[in-house]
């Protein structure tokens, strides 16, 4: 690892003496993972102001006419309407129970405006009745679930994916490692049920937790992590792909020390040891290790992503296509870490919405190799091929929009909450 714009090295050490102890260290970063690429902010604000969304494919104005909120028992979905009977719709998460008035609020801003403009359109309701004061992640996920919608919209009346409006496709499958969520297990446990689960879905990589979650240093159950960064390098063997996850469990001086145990076990990657907003603590542990640092799934400002890019806080970027705002916010990021040579392994929230890191996936050079399966739901019964995982890969279907059948909405059990129409 290229050590950049180091500001400070782990309490007081000199910057000889830290390279001297990185040197007589053992582990070996993968093959899959590039050399740090220094950039600057003026190129990266650059990157932040293009835009994403290519609509020469859409000679004609998409006016925005109508929304309908639905739900079918914990899952919820977003229909927009153009004036013309374009249509469109996407999954929500099942945290619109309650920021739907956060939504409602958002889409009648967007009532009466081309869908085209729709980069825009997004900017216009950050700064409407001063919006960006309420900005976090309950703010970009309702934009991310209006973003999807428009897109999918767009991208039927332009008679293509919506995967060709965001650049198109550079891979048709994914590579996925299974996960577990899991801190009361034992090692014992934890790597049985991971064990488990690689058998079910031919997968050739896992992740496990560490720490107790924001638990400042405590560990779940005491000395689980390091016994299970142990067991599980001894269970699954050398070659096999190990990736761990603090959830922002340790300050600086504690995610260095489990740090080393993460190095010596030869994991892939160490995500999110310190807590999500803590970005100096993050640069600290970055700056002592040699094993990547994945970062960013909490992040909500394309500008921290910058933060973290320009100084080499983080070696995977991690955006959320709904925490952090649906796909051209995640575009911008994986931009961004794309010039600095920087993988994008996107954080899955879950749910339905799950399904959009697929195709995000699709159109970025530089995705990961490894991405996290939560599996799908009954999604995989309303798209092309459905989306099994076999010998580890899912396929990325292809299809009109975001290519999702709409029968899915015409399910027996589905409900409108609400419905938006366009006045005059």
């Amino acid at each position: 690892m290229i050590i950049h714009a180091v500001f400070r090295y782990p309490f007081g050490m000199p910057r000889e003496r830290l390279m001297i102890e990185r040197r007589n260290r053992m582990y070996k970063i993968h093959p899959d993972f590039d050399v740090f690429h220094p950039v600057g902010w003026e190129e990266l604000q650059e990157i932040m102001d293009r835009p994403v969304v290519r609509t020469d494919g859409l000679p004609l104005p998409v006016i925005i006419d109508s929304y309908t909120l639905l739900k079918s028992g914990n899952n919820w979905f977003l229909k927009v309407r153009g004036t013309n009977g374009e249509e469109g719709f996407a999954p929500c998460s099942d945290r619109a129970e309650y920021l739907y008035l956060l939504l409602k609020r958002f889409l009648l801003l967007t009532l009466g405006e081309d869908a085209r403009n729709l980069e825009s359109i997004l900017n216009k309701i950050y700064v409407t009745d001063i919006n960006y004061k309420i900005q976090g992640l309950a703010y970009w996920c309702c934009i991310s679930w209006l973003e999807s919608a428009v897109l999918d919209m767009l991208a039927k009346a332009a008679g293509c994916g919506v995967t060709d409006l965001l650049g198109g496709r550079v891979r048709n499958e994914l590579e996925m490692y299974v996960a577990s969520g899991n801190r009361q297990t034992t090692p014992e446990e934890e790597v049985d049920f991971l064990q488990q689960y690689v058998d079910r879905t031919g997968a050739k990589a896992v992740k496990f937790k560490l720490g107790g979650r924001m638990s400042r240093n405590a560990d779940s159950l005491a000395g689980r992590t390091e016994g299970l960064l142990r067991l599980a390098r001894k269970h699954f063997g050398d070659s096999f792909i190990i990736h761990a996850d603090g959830n922002g469990s340790f300050d600086a001086k504690k995610g260095i020390e489990i740090g080393r145990i993460v190095e010596s076990v030869g994991t892939y990657f160490y995500e999110e040891p310190c807590p999500f907003d803590d970005l100096w603590d993050t640069k600290e542990v970055a700056d002592a290790l040699d094993v990547p640092l994945a970062f960013g799934e909490q992040e909500t400002s394309l500008r921290r992503f910058a933060w973290l890019i320009e100084n080499n806080a983080a070696q995977v970027i991690q955006p959320d296509l709904q925490y952090t705002g649906g796909f051209i916010q995640c575009m911008k990021a994986a931009r961004m870490a794309e010039r600095a040579g920087m993988a994008v392994t996107p954080h899955v929230s879950g749910g339905f919405t799950s399904y959009n890191a697929l195709l995000f996936c699709s159109v970025i050079p530089n995705a990961g190799h490894y991405h996290e399966y939560k599996g799908f739901g009954e999604l995989g019964d309303y798209v092309n091929g459905g989306l099994a995982i076999k010998d580890g890969r899912v396929r990325i279907p292809e299809g009109l929009g975001l290519g999702i059948d709409g029968a899915l909405l015409k399910r027996p059990d589905m409900e409108t909450v609400f419905e938006l129409k366009r006045q005059g």
